[in-house]
């Protein structure tokens, strides 16, 4: 499954070709050979449904070959269309199957890497520190800041350079610093950097990273201070656990050694990270655990504890847009009690830290989170739910009107292919209906929400109609699909929209089949979602 953007790989193929995605070559074979004869367009005296033919002969012909084809397959079902259409490649040493995702991953890093040589990309961020007690004492709310920029180019197509700053300011002191690093890489599997910093640390430094196997990479470097000439040597080693979790292990060897190790692990639900760290003069422990309860918003709760820090750190966050999130977290430690806003964009990001308290009094703590906790869910769902709903609608409409015409293409397309296998449709019917078996009375497809929209006798003057009642009818398709043994079986998994005589007619929206059939003089009824298996008859879905 591609679970890129929150997406599902749809199986369009497997649904062209009515196969399951566990399919044998033989499973394929057979149901390439059963559609070609289908959609051959030698079957067709008429000019127009040769034609019609053709073009579906010709989609049957690129399903079976993409999927006969062992590495095309694996592409496919990992990445889709997409995947295959953007050239991926793999070598002929790999053999197993998360081999083969670590190869495909590395690829695609390695091509959007490539896509974006000639751009700039511009990364910052700023901390500003600011006291409730400082400024109720009359010294100012503002105790420091912290501002840092870095600027990357690609001078090549394998040589990238990274220009980047810093400025510090706390009380009346500060200072800066000026960075570059220059990164070359060797091989698709090996890369080196150079880097120079002058001003705070002031320092030289080489470091090189080789990617060991496909689930291991190494990076070494060192470092020379300008300052003193002392030296810094560091290995770190991390490896892939599994396919959402990493682990690593961090060794420093100079004037301050350490040793640390760390994992962590992702998934559409939840991110989570560990790590202890223990060096010649000090020793912590952090971790942090995000819940994402939907696409925009998520909750978080770290904890730090060690030689010199010890605090809880809960919260959230929200996407506010495309590029824009926004986050609260309440801290509570020996340091104090702390609020913190935090802004992300794009590459910047605003962090905003204050102090409440230097005192952990239980009743100011406990007032410092539910005030928050209280004003966040009040504006939550009588300002923001409110407003999101109304630009959501507003964006449903305006993605309808732009797809329209896409939409209106894919319903003629599908309606060619319904008149390709309409005679063999009402055969399948006639016979059914003699053996009492199972036929397909009603069948329609898309957002069910919308069915009162369409009447039950379409006309032509309603086709307009028809496209904005975001609903196909596919009875016909259906009752093709009926076997011999009086059964009708769509795969687990398999977007429904790619089957012959299907289309997707409202993208962007959540789609049902929804079916209507008889067996044996019994009335029956369904609806199942997009992705899921349907096999009938079954006598759940018998109509008392």
């Amino acid at each position: 499954m591609n679970e890129k953007n929150g997406e599902p790989n749809n199986k369009e193929l497997y649904a062209l070709l009515h196969i399951s995605p566990e399919a044998s070559d033989e499973e394929i074979r057979r149901a390439y050979r059963q559609w070609a004869q289908v959609y051959h367009p030698d079957k067709c005296q008429s000019p127009q449904m040769k034609e019609i033919a053709t073009e579906n002969f010709q989609r049957v012909c690129e399903a079976y070959e993409i999927l006969t084809d062992e590495k095309k397959r694996m592409i496919y079902d990992i990445y889709g269309m997409e995947g295959l259409n953007s050239g991926l490649e793999l070598g002929p040493k790999l053999n197993k199957v998360e081999e083969i995702k670590e190869e495909l991953e590395r690829l695609k890093r390695q091509m959007e890497q490539e896509k974006v040589a000639a751009h700039f990309q511009p990364s910052g961020s700023i901390l500003a520190n600011l006291s409730w007690p400082d400024f109720v004492d009359g010294d100012g709310i503002m105790r420091g800041m912290v501002m840092a920029s870095e600027v990357q180019t690609q001078i090549s197509k394998h040589t990238s350079l990274a220009i980047g700053g810093n400025l510090a300011v706390n009380s009346n002191a500060g200072g800066g610093a000026t960075t570059a690093i220059l990164r070359h890489n060797l091989s698709p599997v090996s890369s080196v950097e150079f880097m120079g910093s002058i001003g705070l640390q002031s320092l030289l430094g080489m470091q090189s990273s080789r990617q060991l196997s496909v689930h291991s990479t190494a990076i070494m470097g060192i470092t020379m201070s300008l300052r003193d000439g002392s030296i810094n040597l560091s290995n770190t080693w991390s490896r892939q656990l599994s396919e959402t979790t990493n682990g690593n292990i961090h060794l420093s060897l100079g004037v301050e050694s350490s040793i640390g190790v760390g994992w962590r692990k992702k998934d559409e639900n939840m991110s989570a990270s560990g790590g202890i760290k223990i060096g010649t003069s000090s020793f912590g422990a952090t971790a942090h655990y995000t819940h994402f309860f939907s696409a925009k918003s998520h909750g978080r709760i770290a904890g730090t504890v060690g030689s010199g820090a010890l605090a809880l750190e809960i919260g959230g966050g929200r996407k506010v847009s495309k590029s824009s999130t926004v986050r609260m977290l309440y801290s509570i430690g020996i340091q104090g009690l702390i609020w913190k806003f935090e802004l992300h964009r794009g590459g910047q990001k605003l962090v905003v830290p204050i102090l409440l308290s230097n005192h952990l009094n239980p009743v100011f703590a406990t007032g410092a989170f539910i005030i928050p906790v209280s004003l966040y869910f009040t504006l939550k769902n009588f300002v923001f739910k409110p407003y999101y709903r109304r630009r959501e609608k507003q964006k449903g409409l305006d993605k309808f009107e732009k797809t329209r015409g896409q939409v209106k293409e894919a319903r003629t397309a599908a309606k060619k292919a319904q008149q390709l296998l309409q005679n063999v449709a009402n055969r399948k019917r006639n016979k059914q209906l003699e053996m009492g078996g199972l036929v397909i009375v009603k069948a329609i497809y898309g957002n069910i929400k919308a069915r009162h929209n369409m009447s039950e006798q379409e006309t032509e003057e309603e086709e307009e109609d028809e496209v904005a009642s975001q609903i196909i009818d596919v009875t016909v398709p259906l009752n093709f699909l009926v076997n011999d043994s009086g059964q009708l079986k769509l795969h687990q998994g398999v977007k429904k929209s790619g089957i012959m005589g299907f289309c997707d007619p409202c993208p962007g929206q959540v789609k049902h089949l929804c079916v209507e059939y008889t067996h044996r003089g019994t009335r029956y009824e369904v609806t199942v979602d997009d992705y899921a298996e349907l096999l009938i008859p079954d006598q759940s879905h018998r109509v008392v």
